[in-house]
């Protein structure tokens, strides 16, 4: 049975050119939990009103329609790099410049005309979506209407037509958010997850889960929390498809999810890979072929858990290995020789 996650279209990471894209994924806390994206792959021009816990948001799409969760990747991508420069102590702006092949790879689009012309789209959704709210980003309650990014230009563009450098300018909210680092990392598999559903029901795991043992929530909550317009029925019945592949795939990054023994609720479980706070953890890059050769050096175990593990051991030795690759499958046969099988 085929895995239902995308392939890794770039597994050769050769657009690590810079430093800076060495970053991990980190997507702002504020819109993994509320609803903010939309999960439709068509034009979602429906507006959106979503209360809870004294917070209250609207959203508001464009002619284009409202900026949706694969959308999402763009922030993520800038997120990613400016907290990398604050973590490095380079001074930072709301307007970020980079190269649209190094996003398209970094977020593993195809880097087809077709790619650069979704990704275009994309970025007219997110200026075009307006959002007011009274949500908090860096001790700031903001209580204005804005743009998920102010603004965006192509600067350069190849003959072909195809774009080169692009320029965004976040909107006030995810840069508060970047300067008070209201940030959390997340899996780089997120960018491998097919359906949108999918991409949401992690963003809450990590969110609300994040390095705990559990998290519960009823369907109707997460139904919410999800931005979900289908019926209750339906949503159970989209939820359902998600777990049944997460049970023949363990293709959910960092959290497996089953329903209650009830079917009530919906149960999330860490997977023990969760990334942990930055200082705790090493951020290297692994080949693919990584974890092929740490499965055969390591028969049996979970080498997911053993990734984790063998992150937050370099960093709490303070090992930052040349080769993190050969490094992480030396790591795992030794776990393997001293504990044996599970």
């Amino acid at each position: 049975m085929n895995s239902p996650l995308l392939p890794d279209r770039h597994p050769q990471r050769d657009f690590f050119v810079c430093d800076i894209f060495n970053a991990a994924p980190k997507a702002d806390v504020g819109s993994m939990e509320h609803p903010i994206f939309s999960l439709s792959t068509k034009p979602d021009l429906r507006p959106r009103h979503y209360e809870h816990n004294g917070l209250s948001i609207d959203i508001k799409p464009s002619s284009d329609g409202m900026a949706t969760v694969h959308d999402r990747d763009i922030l993520i991508f800038c997120i990613s790099q400016l907290i990398r420069a604050l973590n490095d102590g380079r001074e930072v702006s709301q307007v970020v410049r980079f190269q649209a092949s190094d996003l398209l790879r970094a977020t593993n689009r195809m880097t087809t005309g077709r790619g650069y012309g979704l990704l275009k789209a994309a970025m007219e959704r997110l200026a075009g979506t307006r959002i007011s709210t009274n949500v908090t980003t860096g001790g700031k309650e903001i209580f204005e209407t804005f743009g998920l990014i102010e603004s965006a230009r192509i600067v350069r563009e190849t003959r072909d037509g195809r774009m080169q450098e692009i320029e965004i300018k976040l909107s006030d909210w995810v840069f508060n958010a970047i300067r008070a680092h209201e940030v959390l990392t997340i899996s780089r598999d997120y960018f491998r997850l097919r359906r949108p559903l999918e991409r949401r029901l992690y963003e809450l795991a990590r969110k609300h889960c994040g390095n705990q043992k559990e998290w519960v929530v009823g369907l109707d909550l997460l139904q919410k929390k999800c931005g979900s317009a289908s019926t209750s029925f339906e949503f159970r019945r989209l939820v359902a498809n998600v777990i049944r592949e997460d049970i023949a795939h363990s293709h959910m990054p960092d959290y497996s999810i089953r329903f209650s023994e009830d079917g009530t609720q919906v149960v999330f479980r860490n997977r023990g890979t969760a990334p942990a706070p930055e200082a705790e953890v090493f951020e290297g890059l692994l080949d693919p072929e990584a974890y092929e050769e740490a499965r055969a050096a390591a028969p049996g175990w979970d080498i997911r858990h053993l990734e984790g593990e063998w992150r937050r051991w370099c960093a709490a030795e303070e090992i930052e290995p040349k080769h993190p690759s050969r490094h992480f499958v030396r790591f795992c046969q030794s776990w393997s020789e001293k504990r044996g099988r599970p």
